[in-house]
């Protein structure tokens, strides 16, 4: 993945109740939906934008442009870092990471929230390549392909945990 641009990335924050305390999950998602990042803070300012942006980019490298919603840490941190002219702002655009927090929530309800950021660090970068590895774009193709890829998928993953 280190070489690989992706040509647009979707950046967005959601909270999460830890205890009875508000934190945040920090999600990056290319544009066919598959999550490269996921970061927990305790805080939602231009510091904790920018440590998940220069995570995300180690990571993944530089991206062509960068989708997010009108949240001002975002603007900080991508002036600091340079990136200020990549970043794409609009109402609907940033639908594509807001739609990628449905599958986590989820989970999350099932599990009656977490009790520790270090659990839902974990969780969250597991769930995201589980996700990541079953998610199939079937809107794409026919029922037949869709369901070879399906069983493939799950024919790899099963031989991954024997």
């Amino acid at each position: 993945m280190r070489g690989f641009r992706h040509w647009r990335w979707h950046l967005d924050e959601t909270y999460v109740k830890i205890n009875g305390e508000m934190r945040f999950l920090w999600r990056a998602v290319d544009h066919e939906g598959e999550v490269l990042e996921s970061y927990a803070t305790k805080k939602r300012d231009k510091s904790a934008a920018l440590r998940f942006l220069k995570k995300t980019l180690k990571r993944h490298g530089k991206t062509e442009t960068i989708v997010t919603d009108g949240l001002r840490s975002y603007r900080a941190a991508m002036r600091e870092l340079g990136n200020e002219g990549r970043r794409e702002v609009g109402r609907y655009l940033n639908n594509r990471v807001e739609n990628s927090h449905l599958p986590f929530r989820r989970p999350e309800r099932a599990m009656q929230r977490f009790r520790r950021m270090k659990t839902l660090q974990k969780f969250a970068s597991v769930h995201a390549s589980v996700h990541n590895h079953f998610a199939q774009e079937r809107h794409l193709v026919s029922r037949e392909v869709y369901k070879q890829r399906r069983s493939a998928a799950l024919a790899e993953w099963q031989s991954l945990m024997s």
